[in-house]
């Protein structure tokens, strides 16, 4: 069993959406939407179970129809709530991308300043630490023992001491 807060967890568009919860379907997993219960599998299960009982006339011509309507139908539901999902995403991105806009016409600062530092109380003790442990200084070990010892990533071990470097 797999559990989503929403539809829109799955999967960021309906049609990789709909093809993830079609094979899941089919392998029997069971896909449970706490804010989209109707589109859960055991729902889309019941609904396909549930057909029209066929009488063995010519009646059945017709009957056989309205099942294939009823299974098309409980299909659609599912479409259309990964559909309506990908529209709710894709207006989040705009309203996300018109905000930063705003305020960077507003004069705002967006991200980070290139080139600027951040003192940290963990960068600064993992700075002190390179600096007694490291033989770029005044230490005995490699760089890769530093890393290792000190228990930071080899990108933030470089960063670190590029930035005691250029001190």
């Amino acid at each position: 069993m797999i559990v989503f807060d929403s539809v829109s967890r799955m999967s960021g568009n309906a049609e990789d959406g709909f093809a993830a919860y079609e094979e899941l379907y089919n392998r029997g997993v069971e896909l449970v939407f706490l804010k989209e219960k109707h589109i859960n599998t055991a729902t889309y299960k019941k609904a396909l179970e549930q057909h029209v009982a066929l009488t063995g006339t010519s009646v059945d011509y017709i009957l056989e129809g309205i099942n294939k309507y009823l299974m098309a139908l409980a299909k659609e539901q599912i479409i259309i709530a990964f559909e309506q999902s990908e529209k709710e995403v894709n207006d989040l991105h705009v309203r996300t991308r018109e905000g930063i806009e705003t305020a960077r016409l507003n004069g705002k600062q967006i991200g980070g300043v290139k080139g600027s530092t951040y003192n940290v109380k963990k960068s600064a003790e993992a700075k002190k630490k390179i600096l007694t442990l490291s033989s770029s200084f005044s230490g005995t070990l490699s760089d890769a023992d530093c890393i290792k010892l000190i228990g930071i990533s080899r990108n933030t071990y470089y960063k670190y001491k590029r930035e005691l470097l250029a001190e």
